[in-house]
């Protein structure tokens, strides 16, 4: 069985689906498609595929088996509808649109469309999982701490607020959609962010240095996240809960447990990144029934991410609900 994805983006992160889809049994990389002509003819080049500037074009030539969406933040919207129009299963990066709208917009889509979603929420696809939600079955999380303190991408409209959403829209989701996994999901918000003043260059952008946020979840624990771009290095990306004698810290690359008899560490056996394009595969494939990372799930982390970058740029808190609201 032979399963043809097209490739839309051909930035670091779609390059590096690409290089994981090659490694998987019977994928094909049908083509790229990029309006920087010059990266989807490179990335095209490498998996000897044809290239494209236009989504709908490449969509009606190459006629794919599935769509990997791996474009910028303000980029979301438009080759969503043109896969799902076609009947397609997607494969969305995170954050899955820059505002919560257009993600509303695509989700109800998906849902007429039935079809098969991924997302970039790979974190979900850790082995470790399931040990840390059989340890916080038994001594529920009270409280938690996540974090991702880093350097800044060096891409342009990384540091611009209507093209990236910001730090915590574009990076800290990650955190926060580990923080549903095990924690539930979250009813309320209150944030702070902070910039560098001056700011080091005209290029600086207008996006927060740092911001801190205080979370309510539905089971009743709380939580605070801590997030910055102003460091030489990634520092720390990681979620920290703790329960009645319980202490737990889980990464990208694995979990920590600390009863009170010394930390153990349970490294991850297959890194995330290609296990959720593996899984995504074998769902478009009628292998399994669907992915741990479906558009639907997503959609709830983006509506915390921007919850949270809502209560930072207004200084209110903000309740989340079927629709974000404020709190009144």
């Amino acid at each position: 069985m032979t399963t043809r994805v097209l490739v839309v983006g051909a930035g670091g992160v779609g390059r590096r689906h690409a290089g994981v889809l090659a490694g998987l049994e019977g994928v094909e990389l049908a083509g790229v498609v990029d309006p920087v002509v010059a990266l989807a003819e490179s990335l095209a080049a490498e998996h000897h595929a044809p290239s494209y500037a236009d989504v709908e074009e490449a969509l009606d030539r190459v006629g794919p088996d599935a769509v990997y969406v791996c474009v910028p933040p303000f980029a979301h919207g438009e080759p969503e509808r043109a896969a799902l129009d076609r009947g397609l299963p997607i494969f969305v990066e995170k954050p899955v649109a820059l505002d919560p709208a257009t993600a509303e917009e695509i989700a109800r889509r998906v849902e007429k469309a039935g079809v098969v979603t991924g997302t970039g929420y790979h974190w979900r696809c850790l082995d470790v999982l399931p040990r840390a939600r059989a340890l916080l079955a038994e001594r529920p999380a009270v409280s938690a701490s996540g974090y991702w303190l880093d350097k800044r991408p060096p891409v342009a409209w990384w540091a611009q607020g209507d093209r990236s959403g910001g730090q915590v829209v574009e990076q800290l989701t990650h955190v926060l959609d580990l923080a549903r996994a095990l924690l539930g999901d979250a009813q309320e918000v209150y944030a702070a962010g902070a910039r560098l003043s001056p700011t080091p260059a005209p290029e600086w952008g207008d996006i927060d240095d740092a911001t801190a946020a205080t979370v309510r979840f539905a089971t009743g624990a709380v939580a605070t996240f801590s997030a910055t771009s102003l460091l030489a290095v990634k520092h720390r990306a990681s979620l920290h809960t703790y329960s009645l004698g319980l202490a737990m810290e889980v990464s990208e690359t694995g979990l920590a447990v600390d009863l009170g008899d010394g930390r153990r560490e349970y490294p991850a056996a297959e890194d995330p990144r290609v296990t959720v394009d593996r899984e995504f595969i074998e769902a478009v494939r009628g292998q399994r029934a669907a992915t741990r990372t479906p558009y639907a799930d997503a959609l709830e982390s983006h509506r915390l991410a921007c919850a949270v970058a809502q209560s930072a740029r207004e200084g209110r808190a903000v309740r989340l609900g079927p629709v974000t609201e404020e709190l009144g």
